[in-house]
Order: C-alpha cells, then structure tokens, then sequence
C-alpha cells in the first residue's frame, strides 16, 4: 500500500466525514430524539434497579456501572442503523454516483464511520449531562475525556463497518431495520453494559468474551468509573483490530450495494 493511497484514502474520508456532519448540523433533530432513549434507561432503568441493590458492581453504584453501558448503548444503537443511509442513497442515486467516482472504496467506508463516531460523541455528551443531573460521579479529565473519545469512535466505526456490511446484503429498509433489531439487542444484553459477565451463564460469558461491545463497556468503565486501567491496552487492541478487519470487509462488500 502505497503512501499516496493512504493519503489519498485519509484525504477523501475526511471530506466525506465532514459533508455526513454538516448534514447533521442542519437537521439536529435526529440527536434530539436519539437523546430520549439513554435518558430513560438512565432515568428509570437506572434508578429502579440501584435500589435493588442485588447485581454486584465492585463497590460502585449501580449508576455508575450502568452509565458507560448506556453510552455504548447509545453509540452501537446510532452506528448500527448507519446502513440505512446506504440504502436511501441507493434508492436515490446518490450511490451510484459515488461508486463512479476515483474516491477509493475504503474511503468511502472510513468516511461513513467518522461521521457515524461524531454522532456517538455527540450522544455521549448527552450521557454525560444527565448523569451529572442525576448526581453519578464519573472520572471526568482531559486524558479521560481523550480516551474515551478515541473508545467511542472506535466502537463507532466497528458498528457502522457492521451495518454497512449488512446494508449490502439487504435490499429494503424494513427488512433492514428488523435485522438490525435482531441484532443489536442480543448484542447489548449480552455483554457487560447492564450487569457483570461474571453473573452470567457460562455459555453467555463465552459469547460475552467475544463480543466487541463487551470491550466497549470495560474499556469506558475503566475510564470513567474504576479509574483501573490494566486492562485498558487489551480493550482497545481489540477494538482496533475488529475495526480494522471490519472496515476492509465493509470495502470489498460496499460496491455490491449498488447491484
């Protein structure tokens, strides 16, 4: 891979992350009513089963262990349905016009995932507001807010790489959208967002180790609630390398899309 190519790909991306974020600049509304969903997992979720006091959370409350799961959340469930706007491209035109262009397809997949991170930050600003309402303390520091910015555009990218994969193969945005459902849903229970892994069964902590968005969770947890972060390196190894090979399928899958 040449210098020029990568060039070229980190160029193009940029440009195409920043026509998808202006389009949310103009038309903000999405994030208003992605906000719903977090605020009421928080708000009453949350604050229900804090008072059972019956899952252990390592000396914390159950709030702040709950609050890193509500993000991740947040980001998987924004990125996950990012394949939508493949299909309304395509039903469009617009991708067409894309895929006949000299912008190299990674670029094209990288770009997706940069705007789809941006909207995960933006949700993650909505977190971290409502929490501070709610009183949860969090480990709140510029290195911390830099790692999970990082932590948070990484998930984002896995999650869209995902979508974009399954946009390909799917034709109509209803069949679409009952995917993604089907999907995203096992995806979240099962991992560490709501409750530790440890309480699971033993076949669900297998899947849970093998689960991206259990990484997410531990990875933000460490961050913004333990403040441990032995496990940190791991973590973020991890996601990288599933993003990594996620955005080279999502390349060679994203021309078909366009059949």
């Amino acid at each position: 891979m040449s210098t020029r190519y990568v060039s070229q790909v980190l160029k193009k991306s940029l440009v195409l992350a920043g026509m998808e974020i202006r389009k949310l600049l103009h038309d903000p509304t999405e994030l208003v009513t992605r906000a719903i969903q977090p605020i009421l997992w928080l708000g009453i979720f949350g604050e229900a089963l804090s008072r059972v006091r019956a899952i252990p959370t390592g000396g914390f409350t159950y709030m702040q262990f709950i609050t890193p799961g509500i993000l991740t959340q947040s980001v998987v469930f924004i990125a996950i349905f990012y394949g939508l706007n493949i299909i309304w491209e395509r039903d469009m035109g617009l991708l067409q016009k894309l895929l006949v262009s000299p912008t190299p397809r990674l670029a094209l997949v990288l770009g997706k995932m940069g705007s789809a991170g941006v909207r995960g930050l933006a949700q993650a600003v909505i977190v971290f507001l409502f929490a501070l309402v709610l009183g949860v303390p969090l480990i709140l520091t510029p290195g911390t807010i830099t790692a999970v910015i990082c932590i948070v555009m990484l998930g984002a990218g896995f999650f869209t790489g995902l979508s974009m994969i399954i946009a390909s193969i799917v034709k109509t945005r209803e069949r679409f959208m009952g995917i993604g459902q089907v999907i995203t849903l096992p995806l979240f229970f099962a991992s560490s967002a709501i409750y530790p892994i440890t309480i699971m069964p033993p076949w669900l902590q297998a899947v849970a180790y093998l689960n991206p968005l259990s990484y997410m969770v531990d990875g933000l947890r460490s961050l913004l609630v333990t403040g441990s972060t032995a496990q940190l390196p791991f973590d973020v190894a991890v996601l990288v390398a599933v993003t990594c090979l996620i955005s080279v399928i999502s390349a060679f899958m994203y021309p078909k899309v366009a059949v």
